[in-house]
């Protein structure tokens, strides 16, 4: 038997940092996927990660009082979603993992929000102190309300299609820090009077995305972007790399960033969408179109 699951990639389009102390942020899933496939094998599992998740899971059917059955395995990992670039890899990996891991021990399908819950745990273990709302927006899928301790929303409206079309995200390069030394690096430069104004440019984008206000999108990208280089998150390769593409609209980096070298994925919303293009494929820079997921993990 052979079980598979699918979980899409996340975009934060504002709030990154801010998130890990108690403030909002707004995040997209996207039609980028990992797939994990799971199936009974006798081969002996060295990767400390798979096996982790697999104990974790075990652990809480036996909490549960679960009848399950524990069975050697193998795997097999598919991915579109680049490592390290802060879309959300390896919360697509947990939250697939568990999954897959909870139907071929039990032989039962589970609730999304148990394996959500379960995918945070081993979160934990890939980052130090992750904020939920990675494992959230790739469980869920959709446009996402997320906020630490207080129930995600999934929000009933999207992105304005005229919007969506002209967002791209464009590699600038694998930082060389992990999530985690951003965060621990962040505390050192944050303070309550960021936090206050990063919040406040979350609230002003969900307006302006409400209210299709293109003139407001855009200021919050600007507005996001000067706070995260405040907070020191943005590299000065990352700055060039704007600064070369401002001309053709403007953008933001999502995710923990980098410092000493890139800063992994910049959110950009393209006036000119066939300069910007032409001037990515010119200088070989990688960059994906922005296309949503609503759907998040799957069954497959």
């Amino acid at each position: 038997m052979k079980i598979s699951y699918s979980a899409p990639a996340k975009v934060i389009l504002s709030g990154e940092h801010a998130v890990v102390y108690g403030k909002p942020a707004l995040v997209s899933a996207i039609d980028l996927r990992l797939k994990f496939s799971l199936f009974e094998s006798k081969t002996k599992i060295k990767d400390s990660d798979i096996l982790l998740i697999s104990s974790k899971v075990k652990e809480y059917l036996k909490k549960k009082k679960i009848v399950f059955k524990d069975k050697k395995f193998d795997f097999k990992i598919e991915s579109e979603i680049p490592v390290g670039r802060g879309l959300g890899s390896s919360a697509a990996l947990s939250a697939a993992a568990v999954a897959s891991f909870l139907e071929f021990y039990s032989e039962q399908k589970f609730k999304k929000e148990t394996i959500n819950n379960l995918a945070f745990q081993v979160e934990k273990h890939f980052h130090q102190n992750p904020s939920g709302v990675d494992n959230s927006a790739v469980c869920f899928g959709g446009l996402i309300l997320y906020q630490k301790k207080i129930r995600s929303t999934n929000l009933n409206y999207k992105i304005p299609k005229e919007f969506e079309e002209k967002l791209f995200l464009i590699d600038s390069g694998q930082p060389k820090e992990m999530t985690g030394e951003m965060v621990d690096f962040v505390k050192t430069t944050i303070n309550k009077k960021i936090l206050v104004e990063i919040e406040e440019t979350v609230n002003k984008l969900i307006v302006s995305i409400k209210k299709a206000d293109k003139s407001l999108f855009k200021k919050c990208f600007v507005e996001n972007e000067k706070l995260l280089e405040k907070i020191g998150v943005v590299s000065e390769n990352t700055k060039e790399l704007l600064d070369s593409i401002n001309k053709f609209g403007s953008g933001k980096v999502t995710g923990a960033g980098g410092l000493k070298t890139s800063s992994g994925f910049i959110l950009f919303f393209a006036e000119n969408k066939i300069g910007l293009e032409d001037f990515l494929k010119t200088n070989k820079i990688k960059y994906y179109e922005f296309m949503p997921d609503y759907q998040g993990l799957i069954r497959i």
